[in-house]
């Protein structure tokens, strides 16, 4: 009840403070003696407003890269760059980041698991891009679910990016725009009613105060249920506030601060059918999510409706805080501008939410022999149709300052042009995390039996009941209930880094018609981990490592005609250990105990390293109103961590993402613009490393002859496509305007099949003369989830100059799909069939 009432407390606030600001608006829109640019002639207003209904690709608007490090125009820029303009955003329902960014072809999501925290997590060619998400060129952190209300753009940079961003980007990375103060004056006002108890309003107003002086409010409440998901709710509200002085001068001072606040009953998918202990037949096996039509081991058969939620409403619970607070100074010298900007972020995180099962089997069963004896007695369940209600916990903020300096803009040198921008950057960043206790019945095996099935730790796959009355005990067995607290302070984990870097890029135009695009980047990054108090001890340690990164670019551009563009280029990428400080999938992470071994280990860890070569083809057609863009690709990632042939952990693993991408972005004709493409890829797992397998010891009666032995065998990850990513997927948004004021607009979207990870049933078996033999594997596992298509649609009518209805459709056919795949125990299923309508003001 309390996170209902503050989030309820924080909209209404909001409301208010929006009602307050608007206003005020008329008494500075009318300041005589600083005329606005809103004052212009009326036919340069109504060009301007006709302007605005079209994506303009390359010119200063929303087609084109923003940010000091932006050199180049995006025609001009060797790499494959995507910029999502709000127009985008605005037509196809998009309010968090990950609605957003499924326009985008070529970009697969993952879900949250054990080790990984809830938030949004893009994989851009093959590689997780969780870590490296950037808000005005800043590195974003924290795990986190970002809204949309206080985007302007979204800008997508594929391919090795470490000289752009830093640290990570090994297969791209997300750049988001915010909305700053414009020498105009509007008020953007929506709000929006539809299915599923679907409530949203934004708002969005600009005011020029006089004086060069701009402000600016972005706002945003959201409330609804899911559609086709039983029991899930999303409640949040955001506000955005910024100012500019001396906006049109040579000298800016920008202030800006976001806060989000998000609570909501988190979803916890649909388990995986079977695990490698329990698939039938042999061979490939496709473990998919037990949806629809389920026939259990034991011969039972029922139904999984997509509205089927194995959570807990008396449990279940995330609860999120963002803070983030900006302050930025700019001169301009001349064709120079220098750029001083500082940064402070505050992400809290917390939550409870089900992760179905956990691989223990109980989905399709262990045994079709009904139990007899004590497990009849205890009631196991243990023939399948039931699942384990495990509970995945967390709670902790990540904390980040940082400052950063950049010099940008043009120069020449006799007949050779420059687009120049060196900066430096100094960050310091703190994570902090930590568990909840609670019973979940996780030291009773089986799991699912009579005792735990009445205290709802297990429940049934059929017939899951959210509203099942959860009670906490002091332990599995016990009959004390206490309530959920968090874990002990010293059971916390700690992460903190501290980054120095320097950079330069430079874009020289040697001639007219050919371009030369350079890059480098250094970094000292200095990551420090306290792990959790150790059982029996009474310090803590911490454990620090230091690694210096570098990292270049270079890129050639050939330009046939004025649109069109021939590039290839080459770039890095390097991923040190502990680069995302707990607040993702962390494959390379900083041992988190002091023993002797992780302490060697602490040393030998290396960094990995990524490299990307590309070639490709820009144009800009229709009077540059319409750009497309063609490329291929080859990723290649060395030093992956992995078990070595001889049981250490060594850096040998390898991935080869191999690919082509064509992407459209504008108008074209003045009636229709487009915005999507199409990639395939070739995402490959070359090097795997290694898995252990025991060996169990020989005994001849009393007498152990052989101890168990371990031996090692190739990993079944070698030569499988890579996790997490679609070889093919093709979106589109198309946006039609026959008449006056009356449009259409329509999205098709498709995924090929993604894998969420893969195991086999290899055994090891010695004789008495201790001779291994690896029995090799009859059948190998692939949890996935399959292909889909989506489609979307919208209807939006322009009444006057002044307000606009639309009605957006989402899931147009009702798809049963499943966008997230969890590397074993479940997938995240997608909403069904959803309809809001839109009331939109504009002044």
């Amino acid at each position: 009840m309390s996170r209902s009432s503050t989030a309820r407390s924080g909209a209404s606030y909001l409301a208010l403070a929006c009602v307050g600001f608007i206003a005020t608006a008329p008494a500075h829109a009318a300041d005589n003696n600083n005329p606005t640019p809103a004052d212009a002639d009326k036919e340069a207003q109504d060009r301007s407003a006709q302007d605005r209904d079209q994506i303009v690709v390359n010119g200063a608007r929303s087609g084109e890269l923003q940010g000091p490090k932006a050199v180049a125009t995006v025609e001009n820029t060797p790499r494959s760059v995507i910029v999502l303009p709000k127009d985008v955003i605005e037509q196809t329902g998009s309010t968090t980041l990950a609605d957003a960014l499924r326009t985008v072809p070529g970009i697969t999501f993952g879900a949250a698991e054990g080790g990984n925290p809830i938030g949004d997590r893009p994989f851009i060619r093959g590689f997780d891009s969780q870590g490296s998400t950037f808000v005005d060129g800043v590195r974003d952190t924290a795990a986190q679910t970002r809204d949309t209300f206080a985007i302007e753009q979204v800008q997508v940079v594929r391919g090795s990016d470490s000289t752009l961003g830093g640290r990570g980007s090994a297969g791209g990375s997300i750049n988001i725009i915010t909305k700053t103060p414009q020498a105009t004056d509007f008020v953007r006002a929506t709000a929006s009613y539809g299915t599923d108890d679907y409530k949203h309003a934004s708002l969005d107003v600009n005011q020029y105060l006089g004086g060069n002086v701009g402000v600016r409010i972005a706002a945003m409440w959201h409330d609804q249920g899911v559609a086709g998901r039983d029991a899930i709710w999303q409640r949040r509200w955001g506000v955005a506030p910024s100012v500019t002085i001396g906006l049109g001068t040579d000298t800016r001072l920008t202030a800006s601060y976001y806060y989000l606040e998000s609570h909501e009953l988190p979803d916890s998918g649909i388990p995986y059918l079977y695990t490698i202990g329990n698939a039938p037949g042999a061979g490939e096996i496709y473990s998919e999510p037990a949806i629809g039509k389920v026939t259990t081991i034991g011969g039972v058969t029922g139904n999984v409706s997509r509205d089927t939620f194995y959570g807990l409403k008396d449990r279940d619970f995330r609860d999120a805080y963002t803070h983030q607070a900006a302050l930025r100074f700019e001169h301009d010298f001349g064709t120079l501008t220098l750029r001083n900007s500082s940064h402070y972020g505050y992400n809290e995180q917390n939550y409870i939410y089900t992760q179905p099962d956990d691989q223990q089997g109980n989905v399709f069963g262990t045994t079709a022999v009904v139990p007899t004896g004590a497990a009849a007695t205890r009631g196991d369940r243990v023939n399948g149709g039931y699942l384990w209600r495990r509970a995945n916990t967390r709670y902790g903020y990540t904390e980040t300052l940082g400052n950063q300096t950049d010099l940008f803009g043009t120069f020449d040198t006799g007949s050779v042009k420059h687009s120049i921008a060196l900066g430096t950057e100094v960050s310091w960043e703190k994570a902090r995390r930590g568990a909840y206790v609670l019973a979940t019945g996780s030291t009773v095996s089986p799991r699912c039996n009579n005792d735990t099935l009445a205290r709802f730790y297990c429940t049934s796959l059929f017939n899951a009941n959210p509203n099942d009355a959860w009670v906490n005990y002091t332990g599995d067995t016990t009959t004390v209930q206490t309530p959920i607290v968090e874990g002990a302070h010293s059971a916390e984990t700690q992460n903190e880094a501290n980054s120095v870097s320097a950079y330069a890029f430079d874009s020289i135009t040697l001639v007219p018609s050919l371009l030369l695009n350079l890059g480098v980047r250094y970094d000292h990054f200095t990551s420090k981990l306290t792990p959790a108090l150790a059982a029996g001890t009474t310090q803590t340690v911490t454990l620090e490592r230091t690694d210096d990164l570098f990292n270049w670019q270079a890129g050639l551009v050939f330009k046939p005609t004025k649109n069109t563009s021939l590039y290839a280029s080459y770039a890095t990428a390097a991923t040190p250990p502990n680069s995302l400080l707990g607040e993702g999938s962390e494959p390379n992470a900083l041992p988190t105990t002091n023993t002797a071994a992780n302490l060697t280990l602490l040393d030998s860890l290396k960094v990995e390293k990524t490299k990307s070569y590309e070639v490709g083809a820009k144009a800009g057609l229709f009077n540059e109103q319409l750009s497309l863009t063609l490329a291929a690709f080859q990723t290649d990632t060395d030093n992956a961590r992995a078990t070595g042939e001889d049981g250490t952990v060594q850096f040998v693993g390898k991935r080869r993402i191999r690919g082509i991408e064509f992407s459209f972005n504008g108008n074209v004709t003045k009636w229709l613009n487009v915005f999507g493409g199409y990639t395939h890829m070739d995402p490959k797992i070359v090097d795997g490393g290694y898995t252990a397998l025991t060996a169990a010891a020989v005994v001849v009666g009393n007498v152990t002859v052989q101890p168990a032995k371990s031996v090692l065998v190739p990993s079944v990850n070698t030569g499988r496509q890579a996790t997490q990513t679609a070889a093919d997927s093709f979106t589109l948004w198309a946006n039609l305007t026959p008449v006056k004021g009356l449009s259409f607009g329509g999205g098709a979207f498709y995924t090929s099949r993604v894998f969420g990870g893969y195991s086999d049933n290899r055994t090891a078996t010695q004789n008495a003369a201790g001779v291994v033999t690896v029995n090799p594997a009859t059948k190998v596992l692939l949890r996935s989830v399959p292909e889909y298509w989506r489609f979307d649609a919208r209807l939006g009518y322009k009444i006057n100059e002044h307000f606009d209805v639309s009605v957006n459709v989402q899931n147009l056919t009702d798809k049963v799909y499943f966008p997230q795949a969890y590397s074993a125990h479940y997938a995240s299923i997608a909403p069904g069939r959803s309809a809001f309508a839109t009331l939109g003001v504009k002044f």
